[in-house]
């Protein structure tokens, strides 16, 4: 059992929505977390089905409970109307809930009861390094981080599986998008521009469809947690910026899959994308998961001078290459960025196993950044 650095015990002082992407191990570490608590599972059809005719056999079930007794509902999406009910012992019975689901989105569809800031989001991601024993860099750039798939004695049968499934069919099921070919392609091309700029006119031609469809397309990958808008960093000082987000799928394996990308070869194009999403991936969880909530975006001049990585208010500059050396030449964004926001501090994350300082930039190994990440050494 992967011990996951998402405590939620430390989450629960009220309610939670836990929110987060199929089988990024929600429901397993919340079984392994609380193993003593009320736990009603909506994916079993008995259970489903009984609270679908009767969603007041929940209150009913728990208004004799004590205050402060804490009940773990999974996949509360599938039965919304709950929520009224959950509502309810909230305010009379003063019970505490986890209220567990794969996203937002269908009970956003279906205007349902959202609790009236009773209950707060919290976000769950794929394995990071930190929770993995003998972490394989090389493993996680051609599988990602999702346990069934990171874990797993045969990875590209699970990653297959997974997309064909989950990405396709449960898009299906929620009848989200009404031309599920156009949006097959979308998620093609999406793949493709994975960690690139967000053109939605460009986008909309190679997928046959609107620029307004495209902007709904990655609407339903972000509330449905398969993916970010990282925005662009805005604050212009003597280069003209460029304004437009980029995108990021939550997991570099499923990125992999989509593209039919296997056995990355370092030094390939292929390997350096990898290997910049993974790193991001791993900075949007810890940026949750520590409650930094700072702001994440990139920085990129209309000459094409670029950052990866913005932290805060040019708090801290991160550059990722996934070279086995750092070059002068890799540094060539840090230090345009270091002229215009002197007092930020300035990291190239890469391959090269000699972490060091180069002037005022920071050379970190990916193995050390990533420990110095999980250490909560990073905002020292």
């Amino acid at each position: 059992m992967i011990n996951r650095i998402c405590q939620l015990a430390n989450e629960i002082e009220d309610s939670i929505f836990l929110f987060g992407a199929r089988q990024t191990g929600k429901s397993t570490t919340l079984r392994h977390q609380f193993p003593n608590e009320i736990y009603f599972d909506l994916l079993n059809t008995e259970v489903r089905n009984r609270f679908e005719r009767r969603p007041a056999l929940l209150y009913e079930t728990l208004k004799d409970k004590p205050s402060g007794t804490l009940v773990i509902i999974d996949e509360i999406p599938e039965v919304p109307i709950l929520l009224n009910e959950v509502h309810r012992l909230i305010s009379e019975k003063n019970l505490r809930f986890i209220l567990c689901g794969s996203s937002a989105r269908k009970l956003k569809r279906k205007s349902t009861n959202t609790l009236g800031g009773r209950a707060f989001p919290v976000y769950f991601f794929p394995l990071v390094s930190a929770e993995v024993h003998d972490f394989d860099l090389d493993h996680a750039l051609n599988y990602g981080m999702l346990p069934s798939h990171y874990l797993a004695k045969s990875p590209k049968r699970r990653l297959s599986a997974y997309v064909n499934v989950y990405l396709k069919e449960e898009i299906k099921e929620e009848s989200l998008v009404r031309n599920l070919n156009a949006f097959q392609r979308f998620l093609e091309v999406a793949a493709i521009r994975n960690g690139e700029i967000i053109n939605n006119k460009n986008i909309a031609q190679e997928c046959g469809v609107s620029a307004t469809t495209v902007s709904a397309y990655f609407d339903i990958l972000e509330d449905t947690l398969i993916g970010y808008r990282i925005p662009a960093y805005g604050k212009v000082v003597q280069r003209r910026l460029v304004h437009a987000p980029k995108f990021y799928f939550f997991d570099v394996g499923v990125v992999n899959h989509l593209l039919n990308r296997s056995e990355l070869k370092r030094g390939t194009p292929e390997y350096g994308h990898a290997f910049e999403h993974l790193v991001i991936q791993e900075l949007i969880a810890y940026n949750r998961y520590t409650h930094q909530n700072e702001a994440l975006s990139y920085w990129r001049s209309y000459t094409g001078i670029e950052v990866d990585v913005i932290i805060g208010d040019a708090r801290v500059a991160i550059e990722i290459k996934s070279a086995d050396e750092v070059l002068p030449k890799h540094l060539k964004g840090l230090k345009a960025f270091g002229e215009e926001h002197p007092n930020s501090r300035r990291i190239i994350v890469s391959n090269d196993i000699f972490s060091r300082n180069i002037g005022n930039i920071e050379c970190l190994y990916v193995k050390d950044f990533f420990k110095l990440l999980w250490e909560h050494n990073f905002d020292q």
